[in-house]
């Protein structure tokens, strides 16, 4: 839930743009088009979804889950790292917002890789738990309502293959996850929860990197 890494003076910040994010036009075209959002810190930085690509292509990934789509900017930046052949399952529950998605990805020529499901995450995570689609996935990432974190991220892991990779984002939360004035925020508690959750989770290999929100990448074992 932030538009660019979080902790960084502007200045330092353009510098990163600059030498490091190679930003498709697409990719900027629906970034400019969010900006205009009410809920614009609800996008992925770019910088964000260039790592997210990158790692995509890192594992070969064809198999991938996406929990919470919103504008589409964080599934655009994996469905264009995908080959011909790759996949997106991506659960939302607001077609408001995913019309704006849907728009980017048929421009980008990727919608054939992107299935949307608009319905409660959770049901949609069992089905596929359900329809025998456990281990088969090779990278997904959540970033939806927070208090369902740890349940997202339970099914996630069931649904990933050994070495593939889970991505959680917001897990810095703005820095309020280090704030005792926020001891009582029930999302942040919330975040909290699923830090300690993925740390004592010993079946990962974790990182948790100051990109964006915060994203922890963990790989299963």
């Amino acid at each position: 839930m932030s538009n660019q890494s979080i902790g960084l003076s502007d200045p330092l910040y353009q510098y990163l743009l600059a030498n490091s994010v190679r930003e498709p036009e697409i990719l900027a075209k629906l970034r400019a088009e969010t900006a205009q959002h009410p809920l614009v810190n609800m996008q992925i930085s770019p910088e964000q979804g260039q790592l997210m690509g990158l790692l995509v292509q890192l594992i070969s990934a064809k198999k991938c889950l996406e929990v919470g789509v919103f504008t589409g900017y964080s599934s655009l930046s994996v469905a264009l790292n995908l080959p011909d052949d790759g996949q997106i399952i991506a659960c939302d529950v607001s077609d408001e917002f995913t019309s704006i998605a849907r728009k980017y990805w048929q421009e980008a020529g990727v919608a054939n890789k992107i299935s949307l499901y608009i319905a409660p995450a959770l049901e949609t995570l069992d089905r596929l738990i359900l329809n025998g689609e456990s281990g088969t996935f090779d990278f997904a990432f959540i970033d939806a309502d927070k208090n369902n974190y740890g349940a997202y991220y339970d099914r996630c892991f069931q649904l990933v293959r050994q070495g593939g990779l889970i991505l959680v984002d917001n897990v810095l939360w703005y820095g309020r996850v280090a704030d005792p004035a926020m001891e009582n925020d029930k999302r942040t508690q919330a975040i909290k929860q699923i830090n300690q959750q993925i740390y004592c989770d010993h079946r990962v290999q974790i990182s948790l990197i100051p990109i964006g929100d915060g994203l922890t990448i963990a790989r299963k074992k």
